[in-house]
């Protein structure tokens, strides 16, 4: 086990990176909102430069846990685990339901809880947001690994538009946070969370003394003559002044377990785009609660990163982790947007050749998306086999007043064999889509004869720059490392920017 790292993206699967990255009983506040159901799309993520819907959106999330070897492996590992109640829990619900994609889920996250609990600290808490598909159930598994006295709130999360509205069912308005602790002793600031008083609850408090507003209250006394402990008459304090004692008015009333905040919407400043963007009021509502200044946050399934984004803002030290380079690499993006000088580590993504080898031969769609955001591309496609007609990614540029925006059509090629075919099939495309310019991000470098197809291309001349610029234009991944980058106009990035944000008092160091 390493030594543990704050303020440091992870790029994989989480599981593998909880078991080899963070320590036993590490963390101070967990927060998970595992994505669940295949008819969502976790894809939003980028916009054209007019601002429309890109017509091939990317998948950030791609719904994989449906019951295979994957799950039954891990179905195994618990069932012969030493967890033996929760492997008692979940084999009857394996049992009862069958191999479907609810059970794979169910044991998909089983294992990772099982985890989770391992790196919480003993004072630490755990939030998880469920999905109503499977929420009923992930309850229950929660009862069986962190037991369910150590269960505290279910928590509604109220918000009025959105939504499905059904004329076969009630129109869903809210979405649950189960809030579970380690042990009897967890932080909770319930002075940071203090809701805002109604008239009606203000109007409450009628008298008023060099310390506030106040109410009269009678106390609890056994023989106490007075009937109601509520709002007693001014008198009794005057006669019994034992009986009686001034309730004076905080600051907001105490927090409930149903929250009404406003979900993200399409006018909202810090909407990135992100299907499944939660509200940064949320986690900061959580954060406040459960941790303190200089604690360390945990997101395992961080998708646009708000968590790791409201820890930061409130001075706690973070960890993100995402299965997608598409995400880590929109919430680097974000927090650099957000924070100015911010020290982030990013760890899990190529940092040289041999890596970038290692990644294409892994994952070739991972490799793709890491290649493109390197160069400020946007991805414009996704595995569908034929889905991109030759197109992996766009860069939008400024052709000038008549033209407005015109896009340099990007081409990745992890593989080992490229050739003249290939620059012959750019240039079709571009002839094809109309549009000046062409780039061939390659792993393997170029041939003599693709160099030179690429420059009988010629040049796209702008008039607005002043300048020539190549049509086809070949990159080498090696290049890229070093700094190089297309050869093109002044851009616009398709990655949506997020608001500035204040830097914190302190720059909490990277450990």
């Amino acid at each position: 086990m390493s030594d543990l790292k704050t303020n440091v993206l992870y790029y994989g699967d989480n599981l593998d990176i909880l078991r080899e990255h963070i320590p036993d009983e590490s963390i101070d506040l967990i927060y998970l909102d595992p994505p669940f159901n295949s008819k969502r799309s976790y894809n939003v993520l980028y916009r054209e430069s007019s601002g429309a819907a890109s017509e091939a959106q990317i998948e950030a999330f791609e719904d994989t846990w449906h019951w295979g070897p994957v799950a039954s492996k891990a179905y195994e590992e618990v069932v012969m685990g030493t967890h033996q109640k929760v492997a008692r829990m979940l084999r009857a619900m394996v049992d009862g339901l069958g191999h479907n994609d609810v059970t794979a889920y169910l044991v998909m996250m089983t294992v990772r809880l099982v985890e989770l609990h391992r790196v919480l600290k003993l004072s630490g808490s755990i939030y998880l947001h469920c999905d109503p598909t499977v929420g009923h159930y992930l309850k229950v598994i929660l009862d069986s690994v962190f037991s369910p006295k150590r269960f505290v709130n279910e928590i509604a999360w109220c918000y009025f538009i959105g939504g499905c509205v059904s004329k076969r069912a009630y129109g869903r308005r809210h979405d649950i946070l189960l809030f579970y602790t380690k042990s009897d002793s967890y932080a909770f600031n319930w002075s940071e969370i203090l809701e805002p008083w109604s008239e009606k609850g203000r109007a409450k408090f009628k008298y008023e003394d060099e310390k506030g507003r106040y109410r009269l209250m009678g106390r609890n006394l056994k023989d106490s003559p007075i009937k109601s402990h509520r709002d007693v008459s001014p008198e009794w304090e005057k006669t019994h002044p034992h009986l009686v004692y001034r309730h004076y008015m905080k600051k907001g009333r105490m927090g409930l377990d149903y929250w009404n905040i406003s979900p993200i919407n399409q006018a909202s400043k810090e909407r990135l785009p992100y299907q499944t963007q939660k509200p940064q009021a949320l986690l900061e509502r959580i954060i406040s609660a459960s941790s303190n200044p200089g604690d360390i946050v945990l997101d395992p399934f961080c998708g646009c990163g708000t968590a790791v984004h409201a820890a930061h803002k409130m001075e706690r030290r973070w960890i993100g982790i995402d299965i997608t380079y598409l995400a880590i690499n929109l919430i680097e993006r974000r927090m650099r947007d957000a924070f100015d000088d911010i020290e982030i580590d990013v760890i899990g993504e190529p940092k040289d050749l041999a890596s970038a080898h290692d990644l294409a031969k892994r994952d070739k769609w991972q490799f793709q998306w890491w290649a493109l955001a390197k160069i400020n591309a946007q991805p414009v496609a996704g595995k569908k086999k034929g889905a991109d007609r030759g197109i992996d990614g766009v860069i939008p540029f400024f052709a000038g007043p008549e033209e407005d925006y015109k896009r340099a059509i990007v081409s990745v090629k992890g593989g080992e064999h490229v050739g003249v075919a290939v620059i012959r099939d750019l240039v079709g495309v571009i002839d094809r889509e109309n549009e000046p310019v062409g780039i061939l991000l390659t792993l393997v470098p170029p041939t003599q004869p693709m160099i030179t197809e690429a420059a009988s291309a010629g040049f796209y001349e702008s008039e607005f720059w002043g300048r020539k610029f190549p049509r086809i234009q070949i990159l080498t991944i090696e290049e890229m490392f070093k700094g190089t980058r297309p050869e093109l106009p002044w851009g616009k990035s398709p990655f949506a920017k997020a608001p500035k944000e204040p830097n914190p008092s302190t720059q909490l160091p990277l450990i």
